[in-house]
């Protein structure tokens, strides 16, 4: 019996090594979804405002946890005054009016909460009424590098027009912190055919902490970047309407041990993607001697979380021809296409702008796909797989990841165990 005891033990201990040793996904030492994350926030109770936040800040404001805040309408931060939030603060966005945040050029956000204590924007709106697009989200704006010809960029969010400028020659720049933040249920309409994003960032330098955030539910885009210089960990896209990650605009972005998790039934039914990489999203402002977009992503787990036959989950990933990805060390589960490419002609094309390396692709109906078909056909797809560490597989979403059940707190580590054939017999 000691025997079978001590042998049990010794696989049990070699199929942990092989799972702490994976590489691939999140980071394998803690799960990053613990403590400070809400995956059911339309029933999670939230203080009633007794302050509000409207208009313009001008100078160097605090708020206090001890308060909770409501956004009327777009909230200006500017005049280079830094806005401080203490951890465990809550601001609510006025359904009505359209709350929202918007940092300026030259303004800051501090906003540092903790695993115990995150600081949340959310809607104003009561449990189980809340919708994505209750109001706008979060606009933060810097002077990092942008490929706009002149090197500028207006918003067109409807703003203040004196404070819709990013853009410009400051790589390193600073627009503050963000760590341990939740923003939940943003992306309010402004037109017909234009949304806020949970969080905007638009020209920001990468002296800008940009870590552990978790935005849901929005009715855009989680997280948008119009050009700039970041670098970025820790980051958390929960069933965005559109894209989870969107590059444009010549950005420079590193990006690691992130998650988009989506839903067939959040998705808009087209364009929909976790990662979106291009370099313009005008052509008629785009500056070609400027930078093109460039995304080097690490550590990634894009997941679909529930099949069905609608087709309204398509490509984890987009890019198109002016851009550069650089996909490494990654799990993509569930999705139609793994990879959707844009105007890419051959295949030296496609390797001098796109490089991915040890990637895990499970569950996707085709692995490369192109909006013009032909150009796959020109591409050995399983010689770029095989050199680069590419593995194809099926399987059940619990055969990849650790825990799935977002009733309870998720675990998307990659789940890689190997099967032993030794039978264990007591005797």
């Amino acid at each position: 019996m000691k025997t079978n005891l001590l042998l049990l033990t010794v696989v049990l201990n070699f199929c942990v090594s092989v799972f702490a040793q994976s590489g691939l996904g999140l980071s394998e030492k803690t799960n990053m979804l613990e403590y400070w994350t809400e995956f059911d926030p339309k029933k999670k109770e939230y203080r009633e405002p007794k302050k509000i936040l409207a208009g313009y800040i001008t100078q160097n404001t605090t708020l206090y946890s001890r308060d909770t805040y409501q956004l009327e309408g777009i909230v200006y931060v500017t005049n280079n005054a830094i806005l401080t939030i203490e951890p465990g603060t809550i601001i609510r966005g006025d359904a009505k009016t359209g709350g929202a945040l918007v940092i300026t050029k030259g303004a800051k956000i501090i906003a540092e909460g903790t695993e115990s204590f995150p600081i949340v924007f959310t809607t104003n709106k009561d449990t189980y009424s809340r919708k994505p697009g209750d109001w706008g989200g979060i606009v933060i704006m810097g002077d990092a590098p942008i490929n706009n010809f002149g090197g500028v960029g207006i918003l067109n969010y409807d703003l203040d027009p004196a404070y819709s400028r990013y853009g410009g020659n400051n790589t390193e720049s600073s627009s503050g912190s963000l760590k341990y933040v939740r923003v939940e249920y943003a992306g309010k309409k402004i037109s017909s055919k234009k949304e806020f994003n949970g969080i905007t960032f638009a020209g920001v330098g990468n002296g800008t902490k940009i870590e552990n955030i978790q935005v849901s539910y929005s009715d855009d885009d989680s997280f948008e970047f119009y050009g700039g210089n970041v670098k970025m960990k820790n980051l958390i896209s929960y069933r965005a309407s559109d894209d989870d990650f969107d590059f444009t605009q010549g950005v420079q972005a590193d990006i690691t041990n992130s998650i988009a998790i989506r839903n067939p039934y959040s998705s808009d039914l087209e364009n929909s993607r976790c990662l979106e990489v291009n370099s313009n999203d005008d052509v008629e402002k785009f500056d070609p001697l400027r930078n093109k977009t460039n995304v080097n992503a690490t550590n990634l787990v894009l997941v679909n979380t529930e099949d069905n036959n609608q087709g309204l989950i398509k490509e984890a990933i987009f890019v198109s021809n002016e851009s550069k990805l650089y996909f490494s060390n990654s799990v993509v589960f569930g999705f139609k296409d793994f990879l959707m490419l844009k105007d890419f002609s051959i295949a030296e094309e496609f390797e001098q702008h796109i490089k991915i390396k040890d990637v895990v692709v499970g569950h996707c109906e085709n692995a490369i796909s192109s909006l013009k078909p032909k150009d796959v056909l020109a591409m050995d797809v399983n010689y770029i797989f095989s050199k680069n560490n590419i593995a194809v597989s099926e399987g059940k979403i619990e055969d990849y990841f650790m825990n799935t059940n977002l009733h309870e707190v998720p675990d998307f580590r990659y789940l890689k165990i190997e099967r032993n054939t030794i039978n264990l017999v007591n005797k």
